[in-house]
């Protein structure tokens, strides 16, 4: 060995393989990742997404301080669909009792557009499980979506996704690799039924919550308005106390794009989940 590549070798630590598993929840066969080591942070991805497309480069910045527990949710990637309605209350579920399974007892929770739905949720269904929540261009009711996003669901079909990296996805990890388009429809069927968490339920949710959007990625700026104050924004910081949940809009910016901006996000979502409570001005 020359001499640098035993520099090289002394100053490049190998970067440790990830703990992979299935865990057996609600009927499920879980797919979940475990990288780094720190305080549990959990990822969940959007729809018809997968840890790979969703979080790429995202997992080894979050994992230099924390342990990053990234999951497969219903359907998605490596866990098989079952004969469930994949909701944001099922999914939930869920990602309680793959904490349990991992014997993890706390975690904060980053959820990216159906991911973010249900982190939401899981904070309302399971609060003792929930830190803090990260919500990245979400809604916490159906009708948060521009008008226009939602009259494009129900004319998504299988063949709308043909060729592109989310088929290509399933058809590689997926257990039944030939059934994308019996994934589709179903997801879309879950997805087209009312899902409401309900006002109440989200402002009475201790978890502080960062909801963090695109200036254009679909959802109405009224709805993200409305989740910030009831997770107590829209308060003058300098003259009395502020709330722990935060916001961001990033300018220029879509809901696809949002995931393009790791630079811009990953500081000031570490930033959110290291800061203890707020101080009085």
């Amino acid at each position: 060995m020359n001499t640098i590549a035993i520099v090289l070798t002394m100053v490049v630590p190998a970067q440790q393989a990830p703990t992979t598993g299935h865990a057996p929840v609600n009927g499920l066969k879980m797919y979940y990742e475990v990288h780094g080591d720190g305080e549990p942070v959990v990822l969940l991805h959007g729809a018809f997404m997968t840890i790979t497309n969703n979080w790429a480069g995202w997992i080894g910045e979050l994992a230099k301080t924390r342990k990053v527990i990234a999951v497969e949710l219903q359907g998605h990637g490596r866990t098989a669909d079952i004969d469930r309605d994949m909701n944001s209350a099922n999914l939930a579920d869920d990602v309680a009792a793959l904490l349990d399974h991992l014997k993890v007892a706390r975690a904060d929770l980053i959820g990216y557009s159906m991911g973010g739905a249900v982190a939401m949720r899981c904070a309302v269904r399971h609060p003792d499980k929930v830190r803090k929540v990260v919500v990245i261009s979400s809604t916490f009711r159906s009708d948060g979506m521009i008008p226009e996003a939602l009259e494009s669901i129900p004319k998504l079909t299988a063949d709308d996704f043909q060729g592109s990296p989310i088929e290509t996805e399933y058809k590689k990890l997926s257990p039944t690799p030939n059934e994308f388009p019996k994934f589709v429809k179903h997801l879309l069927a879950s997805g087209l039924k009312p899902d409401d968490l309900g006002a109440d339920k989200l402002k009475a949710t201790k978890a502080p919550m960062f909801f963090i959007h695109g200036d254009a990625d679909g959802v109405r700026l009224e709805h993200v308005a409305e989740m910030f104050r009831l997770k107590g924004g829209e308060v003058h910081g300098d003259m009395r106390p502020r709330s722990a949940s935060r916001l961001a809009i990033l300018p220029n910016t879509t809901h696809v794009t949002l995931m393009q901006r790791m630079d811009v996000i990953v500081p000031m979502v570490n930033d959110f989940l290291d800061a203890g409570p707020q101080q009085k001005p």
